[in-house]
């Protein structure tokens, strides 16, 4: 699933939880304290505003989202069962009420009593659940339909890879596309064959096919005693490239952050890297669309006035369109002001010799392609400008790595390079603020690492803030 669009699902669950917790709360009102009397609009204003009630129903919902997401309630439940995400609605919704009666004793509102709070935890309870089950309801007809799917590699050709395999498959309401399966030969692999199912990989090439293919997650069935070394190779080519690890069937010490969850009755380990997510994730997103959207309408004139000096100095289009490495690899059409002549790419291969920085990249500082208007473009990065159009598709973010090209991309030598392809690229990030093309390739690297694994969203106002002195000063441009 595209980020954007999994945040918008966790917000929609956040706002779902919310408004039960308001009925939940008005029902055991009117019932309790207003009496045969509930429906009396002037009755339950005079309820609702004293200052006690407004400063509980506030810090009430305030409490209650923060226990609903401390119970794992807004992470995703593919692989949990309807019991499970119950069972924590009932912890949350349990805990929450007795936070809330603690407070009322605490405070000496009348409004809250134990039979209020009774009523309130069996209402509030009882319509999450069910509410909860409506929205994965929607969710599953989704992922039946061909939509929100995601591509699953399975390491390893044993009866318990096999079984995972038969129960992923046998539930399309989960939403997983099974791409193949990775392993040596061994004893058992001949009997796997035999079942259809391709195998996609050997255990020594598991990095290169992760390079090369879409891949969302991975599931490990490997043994862990007889497999230590190539479950140590598997998991630092999943954390290199930034991809989800489930493992089957042992716990042992990782630098992952790491969540179990049950499938039918299958443990499966759930291991990530980095910091990004969550809903500051889709906090994010949305500053994005606002501000691109807000940005577009303002730099509209200059957009204009860009794209007649474009089309009056230099023949061919105005913008420059090139294939790029987004999100888990998945390529897109990136945006940008034309600098270049028309056949730049074209002359690229006999200008190789002339790359003056080190690494994947490809740059010359005096690059004989550039135009007059493009030069002045570059230095000032209004070149860069149409990518707003990205940001707003979801191609991109306002911060994020920078984008390469599938040349660049094809020419890295270490896959821990590969992660900084687990999170939206951007228009700007810590390369930019930081000296842009004058600092070594491997430092860049560095730099995309460090937002990844320190991300926040005061790390991107700053770095926006950053980026207007190191952009009107042209520092590293080329």
């Amino acid at each position: 699933m595209n980020p954007g669009h999994r945040q918008l699902v966790v917000l929609s669950f956040k706002a779902v939880d919310l408004l039960v917790m308001v009925a939940a709360f008005d029902l055991a009102a009117g019932t309790l304290v207003l009496g045969s009397d509930w429906y009396s609009l002037r009755r339950l204003f005079e309820v609702r505003l004293k200052l006690s009630n407004v400063l509980l129903f506030v810090v009430l919902m305030a409490v209650w989202h923060l226990i609903f997401a401390a119970f794992g309630l807004y992470r995703s439940h593919r692989l949990s069962s309807v019991r499970t995400e119950a069972l924590d609605v009932v912890k949350a919704t349990s805990l929450g009420s007795t936070v809330a009666l603690g407070f009322a004793w605490l405070v000496s509102i009348e409004l809250m009593t134990a039979r209020f709070l009774a009523v309130f935890w069996l209402l509030s309870t009882a319509l999450t659940v069910f509410a909860r089950l409506a929205l994965r309801f929607v969710l599953e007809r989704f992922r039946v339909r061909g939509r929100n799917l995601r591509n699953l590699v399975i390491v390893g050709t044993n009866s318990r890879a096999l079984r995972f395999a038969e129960l992923v498959e046998g539930k399309p309401t989960l939403g997983y596309q099974i791409k193949g399966f990775v392993d040596e030969e061994w004893g058992g692999v001949e009997a796997f064959r035999r079942t259809g199912r391709e195998l996609v990989a050997g255990l020594g090439d598991f990095g290169s096919y992760l390079r090369e293919h879409v891949v969302d997650e991975v599931v490990i069935a490997l043994p862990v005693s007889s497999y230590y070394a190539q479950f140590s190779h598997i998991l630092l080519a999943c954390e290199e490239q930034g991809i989800l690890v489930h493992i089957l069937p042992d716990l042992f010490d990782v630098n992952h952050k790491l969540r179990l969850e049950v499938l039918e009755d299958q443990p499966v380990i759930t291991l990530r890297t980095g910091a990004m997510e969550g809903w500051p994730l889709l906090v994010k997103r949305i500053f994005d669309v606002v501000m691109a959207l807000a940005l577009l309408v303002v730099l509209m004139p200059v957009f204009v006035v860009v794209a007649l000096l474009i089309k009056l100095t230099s023949p061919g289009p105005v913008l420059f369109v090139q294939e790029r490495v987004g999100l888990n690899k998945r390529p897109f059409r990136f945006l940008k002001f034309r600098t270049m002549v028309q056949d730049a790419e074209s002359r690229q291969a006999a200008l190789e010799g002339l790359n003056e920085v080190g690494g994947a990249v490809f740059k010359i500082w005096n690059d004989p392609r550039v135009t007059a208007v493009g030069s002045l473009l570059r230095r000032t990065s209004i070149d860069e400008l149409p990518q707003l159009v990205n940001v707003l598709l979801g191609d991109m973010s306002l911060v994020g790595p920078r984008p390469l090209p599938l040349r660049d991309y094809q020419a890295f030598d270490a896959d821990w390079h590969r992660r900084r392809f687990s999170v939206r690229p951007g228009m700007t990030c810590l390369w930019q603020v930081g000296g842009r093309t004058s600092i070594p390739f491997d430092r860049w690297m560095e730099l995309d690492m460090q937002y990844i694994d320190n991300w926040s969203l005061w790390l991107d106002v700053k770095l926006l803030l950053s980026t207007i002195p190191a952009v009107l000063t042209g520092r590293g441009a080329a």
